[in-house]
């Protein structure tokens, strides 16, 4: 469980990582922007799967090893 959850921050972070890199430099990167129902908040997703990522490692951190 506790890579599962790693696995899955990190995912969040690197698509994070990935749609504010999309939307300041205009490479055709991550899946944010690919999302129809985001368009014009892709910023606000970004920073959003950021903090889940964050949130996620932290919640991996708290477990119990084991």
């Amino acid at each position: 469980m506790k890579e599962l959850l790693e696995f899955l921050g990190l995912l969040a972070v690197i698509q994070g990582v990935m749609g504010l890199v999309h939307e300041f430099t205009d490479w055709n990167v991550g899946l944010v922007q690919r999302v129809g129902f985001l368009d014009g908040y892709e910023v606000y997703a970004s920073v959003a799967l950021l903090a889940l990522g964050g949130a996620l490692f932290a919640a991996t951190e708290s477990r119990k090893s084991g």
